[in-house]
């Protein structure tokens, strides 16, 4: 909704009011089920000294493969588009592997540890009733607190 509007009529002594509103129409998304279109593949791989040879030459016999079928029958482009996409990816998933979506912690046990600290250096200075002991409480509050 964008925009609401009360707009007073003619009285026929009623406690109704015309309501006019201004809508926005919005898509629902359609969420595609199974495998991502984006495959992202382990390409640290390619920086051991073995991989990349291992993959140059799967990735040779496929497209040899793959050059004596089209040789054999004739085929559009779209066809011969499919065919190297095809090859290079399922190469790709033998040798480089596909990626795994790490995401990386927002807060560490580190800093939830600090905080779960700092709580009860405060309930310890609210909960006490003696000025000396709040003022040490608070002291080390205060110093802990600095040296982060």
């Amino acid at each position: 909704m964008e925009d609401v509007r009360s707009r007073r009529g003619a009285d026929i002594a009623s406690d109704h009011h015309l309501v006019v509103t201004t809508l926005k129409p919005k898509l629902k998304k359609n969420w595609t089920t199974g495998q991502s279109a984006l495959q992202r593949f382990n390409t640290a791989f390619f920086r051991d000294t073995e991989k990349p040879i291992e993959f140059k030459r799967a990735l040779s016999n496929r497209f040899q493969a793959l050059q004596d079928l089209l040789k054999e029958e004739e085929t559009s482009v779209e066809d011969n588009w499919k065919g190297i996409k095809e090859a290079l990816t399922l190469t790709c998933q033998e040798v480089l592997i596909l990626t795994k979506h790490h995401h990386n912690e927002w807060i560490s046990t580190e800093t939830l540890d600090k905080i779960k600290e700092r709580k009860n250096k405060k309930t310890v200075i609210n909960t006490s009733r003696e000025s000396p002991s709040t003022n040490g409480a608070y002291r080390s509050k205060q110093t802990s607190e600095e040296e982060h």
